[in-house]
């Protein structure tokens, strides 16, 4: 893709969720190749490949949450067919290495951080530490449209964090963000695995507060999301959730854990494969922008305007066949804007992450 993109005019835009680290570490994928040369090296039929670092050039981002995933060796599918019940993942068929303890899970974040490290030197992202950062990317952006897209390092699983105590050395390493789960882990209940916060958990929550910390509450067990939000007082966010009102799953939150996030000035950002959106329609559809619009509602109607954004989660288990008819790529996101009115579709596209973040991140 070449030429500068048709950036909406609106604000920044912003992708509250991206796997990037664990698609080029684990993956094996070369995220600084033009989509379309990456999509003609894998010719995939499914999960094909919707995010590169041109794309989000193409596409307008401004910001993205790039994670730290370490992919455990005991799993379920995430994000099953209807007709089929989520089953054990065998390990043998991911590419991608696996942790078994805390050890392994830690070098696996420590090798993707290091990535995003790498990106930052060659030009491709510009890691953001404080709101300082935030007010630079932004001045940065608005006068190339081709400058480094800023990156808020977000741990999905807290697993890489082998002792309560390391949090503050994640958090001098550039991390903002903890999600503690996953599916269970440590430290917490997860998706498809119920349970409360462990020992070690109510410990991690207690840490992240005292040096600063946000707490991301996708994943999380309904037990352990309540507990979490109990004992912690610092900023919090969904990064990639939706209703569960309208997708009947524990991987969504519910009425209650939305309209408590609202009370504690929370984003939620709405999540984009298929089976997210309409569980009954199957990974491969049709799913098309209605059902984005309903959970775009429904959300709003709980958690409060100028609450809901977007963390996509492309290319996190699914790809362009396992997403709404209108996305294509990463460089339809803005298409996204169709989903919700007019006077909502700046907030949506990113600047209800913006806020959050010139609330939440540190001055300096």
């Amino acid at each position: 893709m070449t030429g500068a993109p048709a950036t909406p005019e609106q604000g920044p835009v912003v992708d509250a969720h991206l796997d990037l680290a664990f698609n080029a570490v684990g993956l094996g994928r070369d995220l600084t190749l033009p989509l379309d040369t990456l999509r003609t090296s894998e010719a995939r039929s499914e999960q094909s490949a919707m995010v590169t670092w041109p794309e989000l050039r193409g596409a307008g981002i401004d910001l993205v949450f790039a994670t730290l995933y370490a992919q455990p060796a005991q799993r379920v599918a995430m994000q099953p067919d209807a007709a089929r019940p989520a089953e054990t993942v065998p390990e043998e068929q991911s590419i991608a290495p696996a942790y078994r303890n805390a050890g392994e899970a830690h070098a696996q974040a420590r090798a993707q951080l290091d990535w995003y490290r790498s990106m930052e030197a060659a030009g491709w992202a510009s890691i953001v530490h404080s709101r300082a950062d935030l007010v630079a990317l932004r001045e940065r952006r608005a006068a190339a449209w081709d400058a480094p897209i800023g990156v808020v390092v977000l741990m999905e699983g807290a697993d890489p964090i082998r002792t309560p105590d390391e949090v503050q050395w994640w958090w001098e390493q550039g991390v903002r963000i903890v999600g503690p789960a996953w599916q269970g882990t440590r430290y917490a209940g997860g998706t498809r695995a119920p349970g409360p916060l462990t020992p070690l958990g109510q410990e991690l929550i207690d840490t992240m507060q005292k040096v600063g910390m946000a707490l991301d509450v996708s994943h999380l067990a309904d037990e352990s999301l309540w507990q979490a939000l109990e004992r912690f007082d610092g900023p919090c966010l969904a990064s990639h959730s939706n209703a569960r009102a309208i997708t009947p799953s524990d991987r969504h939150l519910s009425d209650d854990a939305l309209r408590a996030l609202g009370e504690r000035q929370g984003v939620v950002g709405l999540v984009l494969g298929n089976t997210f959106l309409d569980h009954a329609a199957g990974r491969r559809g049709p799913v098309d922008l209605r059902s984005v619009k309903r959970h775009f509602g429904h959300v709003r109607k709980h958690v409060g305007s100028g609450r809901v954004g977007i963390g996509s989660d492309f290319d996190g288990g699914f790809g362009a066949e396992e997403t709404p008819v209108e996305l294509t790529r990463g460089a339809d996101f803005a298409r996204l804007g169709e989903a919700v009115s007019h006077e909502h579709r700046a907030s949506f596209l990113g600047g209800a992450w913006w806020a959050w973040l010139e609330r939440s991140l540190p001055s300096t």
